[in-house]
């Protein structure tokens, strides 16, 4: 046998022997919505621990993701999804854009709280996991004298107004998932009531969660509706920030695939493997990073403060999120939030500040028939175009899936949501208006 093949065939030989796989080298391509701070760190204790692979990361909000390797899937390559949100993984998985991969991993449990940490296809796996809260600045609440909140309806208190932010859920897979867990935590008319009276408060609604955080950190708004990692890593940077779940939240995983068709498949079944192994768990306590693990054992060396949802079982307790129902309706629920209250926020606002100005007369001097007008004010705000039946049903949600006919089905049915909207937020004005002159 010539030299050179003697040689290369002893190469083989060895690598079969060992394990090592010849495509866990060169480039592993990710789409995350995750930011750098969490992404470097992962970066760099990844390509130290594979010195073959380097991970190219794509940062993309979760539904552009979707929408970009729906768009690429004939010519992939991209070879991993990296998200918060499990319903966007689902339609991926539903769509036939992920590969199923069961990593090697050890004393990882079959549920955080009561979710399931891994898709039981096996097409996504989580990672580590997340609860949904309100973080706020405590020099901006101390210098307006504002109470430390502790659940969401304490947000819709006239105290609040202009002082709280959020990122838009049709821009914010996180986001999206904290609407959808007030939906299923206090049902869908309650659920709309609180996240509109919240909404009536609001400073602004920003295009990408990021900026939530930001600004309660730089003290440009005093409450944020976040993700908690985000007010975990800013208390590790040293901003002056304080955190609280709700009773209505829930523990969520955050998850990884493996895209099909992968390019580098073994280099992307490596980077999911190293995700779940200890030292990828242990990433995740970087204060920059300040994720919940999903390996119990990792908690020994978190910060004795650090949440534990294994140990805490009030942690999302109260809502048994259904993953299926939220991937159900998730274009729905987030096309309603844009068009009754991220594009009618000013409109939203007025008719809660005439409320809050009432209601504030109304305690000084009792009225019946003005009690009656605020109730019918407060009513025409929380109401909704469609029901819960309807928001999930196929006539409407075919209508935010694609196509010409259907995307003129979709801008009818946005036009008909923001006209409703529009108008009872006239009415419910002119209602609380009426009471206050009543009262004065």
């Amino acid at each position: 046998m010539p030299r050179h093949y003697a040689a290369a065939a002893a190469l083989v030989g060895a690598a079969l022997f060992t394990g090592v796989a010849f495509a866990q080298t060169g480039k592993v391509t990710v789409v995350t919505s995750f930011s750098k701070d969490v992404t470097d760190p992962i970066k760099q204790a990844f390509e130290k621990a594979h010195p073959g692979l380097t991970l190219d990361v794509q940062n993309r909000n979760t539904n552009a993701g979707v929408k970009y390797l729906e768009e690429t899937k004939a010519n992939n390559q991209v070879d991993l999804f990296w998200a918060s949100a499990p319903d966007a993984f689902e339609v991926l998985k539903g769509k036939g854009l992920l590969e199923p991969y069961k990593p090697k991993a050890e004393g990882i449990p079959d549920k955080i709280g009561s979710y399931p940490i891994n898709d039981p296809d096996g097409f996504y796996s989580g990672f580590a996991a997340s609860g949904y809260g309100i973080m706020w600045n405590e020099r901006y609440a101390k210098a307006n004298d504002l109470p430390e909140p502790k659940e969401w309806q304490d947000l819709a208190k006239p105290v609040y107004f202009d002082h709280v932010s959020m990122a838009a859920p049709s821009r914010s897979g996180t986001t999206h998932l904290t609407i959808e867990t007030i939906l299923q935590g206090e049902g869908w008319d309650q659920g709309w009531r609180t996240i509109k009276e919240i909404s009536g408060n609001f400073r602004e609604i920003t295009e990408r969660s990021f900026g939530v955080p930001e600004a309660v950190n730089s003290g440009q708004v005093g409450f944020g509706i976040v993700i908690d990692f985000f007010a975990f890593s800013s208390q590790a940077s040293g901003f002056p920030v304080k955190f609280v779940y709700p009773t209505v939240t829930t523990i969520v995983p955050a998850n990884v695939a493996v895209v099909a068709n992968a390019p580098n498949k073994e280099g992307a079944q490596a980077f999911v493997d190293f995700l779940v192994s200890p030292a990828g768990q242990e990433v995740l306590l970087e204060p920059s990073i300040r994720r919940l693990p999903i390996n119990p054992a990792v908690y020994e060396k978190a910060p004795a403060d650090y949440p534990n949802p294994f140990k805490d079982p009030s942690l999302g307790a109260r809502v048994k999120f259904d993953v299926n129902v939220s991937e159900k309706r998730s274009n729905v629920v987030d096309v309603l939030y844009d068009q009754t209250i991220t594009f009618q926020l000013d409109a939203l606002k007025a008719a809660t500040k005439a409320i809050h100005d009432a209601e504030a007369a109304l305690a000084k001097k009792d009225d019946a028939e003005a009690r009656a007008l605020i109730k019918e004010a407060r009513d025409l705000i929380a109401a909704m175009p469609v029901t819960e039946e309807q928001a999930s049903s196929p006539e409407i949600t075919g209508a935010f899936t694609g196509g010409k006919q259907k995307g003129a089905r979709q801008a009818e049915l946005e036009q008909q949501w923001a006209a409703f909207a529009k108008e009872n937020y006239a009415k419910a004005q002119a209602k609380a208006e009426e009471a206050l002159k009543r009262l004065r």
